[in-house]
């Protein structure tokens, strides 16, 4: 079975390795990309399958000379074989892994949209304490950030907050981040130290290219206005603001956080770009990506994927029933362990189903 495999994914390795030898495939920027992934996913499997392949010829050759052996020397071929056994175990599993079918999003950047839900203006100091994680996860990582959009409350927190996160392995990460996080604490505004309990909801997006989402310029309305701090209070005497709508699908998207209505427009196309990939996507395979509703639900206080409790310095993610009394460490931006664990659960139900439709 693996010299079979082994065959038909290095005859497609090669052919990625010829295909990005040719200079006109950077002509579409696109189609680059989705080689390139590919290469490095077919490379980890041909690696892989060699070595299962290698162990497999040891572990039949380890057999035939524990057969052979005279008694005193079977022993060693025992432990021999032992070891080899488990060796390929975990190979095996290794592989059964990377066969998995690839969610389409990976290697793509990621654009998060966090904003206060229930609670009032503890939701948005909330929304601004989880932009500020991400921000900080983004760092430990190795990522770039950006802040595309920030709407400053009247207490400091963030009404709404857009990140860009730039990095190969952004959206694997930061894809299971989608949905109400609840936090249970002592608002700065209560007065008798009662804990109270409030909502965010983070939305995750793959960053779309333009070739991949082409915009009909006669599907948008466009309006411009002067930037707005808290308060209405103008911070701009120009009309850099731009909000966009798009028609056909009523998705709008505004920007105000640069000083040229230039940069706004482009940020704003890019949120809107993304939003629209997200959509299709929803439309054409529901199993592989949630509507963007649906991640979010309503923001209420029953409804959540993570509740981060601070009287008892607890974060519990209620999807795989992990709970770490280590909530502070979590804020600055240590959320791997959590990460690892949300893409360990996402590999077991694969391979389950995998089973199931054998």
């Amino acid at each position: 079975m693996a010299d079979r495999r082994l065959e038909k994914f290095e005859l497609e390795y090669q052919r990625s390795i010829e295909e990005m030898s040719d200079p006109k495939l950077f002509q579409d920027q696109h189609r680059a990309r989705e080689v390139a992934r590919r290469h490095k996913a077919l490379e980890a499997i041909v690696a892989t399958l060699r070595e299962v392949d290698k162990l497999q010829e040891d572990f039949a050759a380890a057999t035939e000379f524990y057969q052979a052996a005279p008694l005193d020397e079977r022993p060693l071929w025992g432990d021999e074989i032992a070891s080899l056994e488990t060796a390929l175990a975990i190979k095996t599993e290794e592989l059964e892994i990377l066969l998995l079918p690839q969610d389409p999003n990976d290697g793509r950047n990621v654009i998060l949209e966090i904003r206060g839900a229930e609670g009032g203006e503890e939701a948005n100091l909330f929304a601004k304490d989880l932009t500020e994680m991400y921000q900080r996860f983004g760092d430990r990582m190795g990522w770039r950030v950006e802040m595309l959009a920030a709407d400053p409350s009247e207490l400091g927190g963030y009404n709404f907050a857009s990140l860009l996160v730039k990095g190969d392995d952004a959206w694997r990460r930061l894809k299971h981040e989608a949905g109400p996080h609840r936090v249970q604490r002592v608002p700065v505004t209560e007065t008798q130290g009662r804990v109270h309990t409030s909502s965010a909801t983070v939305t995750v997006l793959p960053e779309a290219d333009e070739v991949e989402v082409q915009i009909d310029p006669n599907d948008l309305r466009i309006d411009v206005y002067r930037s707005t701090g808290p308060g209405g209070q103008s911070v701009n005497t120009t009309d850099s603001a731009v909000r966009i709508t798009h028609i056909p699908t009523g998705i709008v998207v505004a920007m105000q956080d640069e000083k040229s209505q230039i940069q706004n427009r482009a940020k704003a196309l890019q949120v809107l770009r993304a939003r629209l990939l997200k959509a299709e996507q929803d439309r054409v395979n529901e199993e592989l990506s949630r509507t963007r509703k649906s991640q979010v639900g309503g923001g209420g206080r029953s409804e959540k994927i993570r509740t981060y409790n601070f009287k008892e310095n607890r974060v519990t993610d209620h999807r795989i029933k992990l709970t770490l009394h280590r909530l502070d460490q979590i804020l600055m931006g240590d959320l791997l362990e959590i990460s690892d664990a949300l893409i360990q659960d996402e590999r077991a139900a694969q391979l389950l189903d995998q089973d199931d439709g054998r």
